[in-house]
């Protein structure tokens, strides 16, 4: 049995589930992808809790884990990975431009997550830097 991924996309916007796309047979390995810009989206898609939100902030680790558990337990995949960030303009004190977190949510593992200071390299780079370090948690799980 393949391994099937799937993906779970704020600030990314969907560039990781593109840059799988663009490899031909990538239907082998790629499952499905959520792009769950709005904090309602996290909710309702991937069962994040509202309150978890409220009390942590959509740019947080334990959100991260929750959507890439969500995103596992709402797909058929076998391995989630989830990317919320700040790619700019405007951060905040406590979350700065290019502060992103990471979930990676694996059948029968522990969940992982990290979070990267990029800092302020622009709200492209950011969104390029965060798909490429989701790309090393997806090598590295494998």
């Amino acid at each position: 049995a393949d391994l099937k991924i799937a993906t779970a996309e704020s600030c990314t916007g969907g560039l990781v589930s593109a840059v799988i796309t663009d490899i031909p047979g990538a239907s082998d390995v790629f499952e499905r992808g959520y792009i769950t810009y709005s904090n309602e989206a996290k909710i309702e898609a991937l069962g994040v809790a509202k309150a978890l939100i409220d009390d942590q902030g959509a740019v947080s680790e334990r959100v991260a884990r929750a959507m890439a558990e969500g995103a596992l337990r709402e797909s058929r995949a076998d391995l989630a990975v989830a990317i919320t960030g700040v790619a700019g303009p405007g951060a905040s004190a406590l979350k700065p431009e290019g502060m992103v977190c990471f979930g990676l949510a694996r059948k029968n593992a522990e969940t992982k997550t990290v979070t990267v200071e990029f800092g302020p390299l622009g709200r492209s780079k950011v969104r390029d830097a965060s798909a490429h370090y989701a790309f090393s948690m997806i090598l590295n799980a494998l």
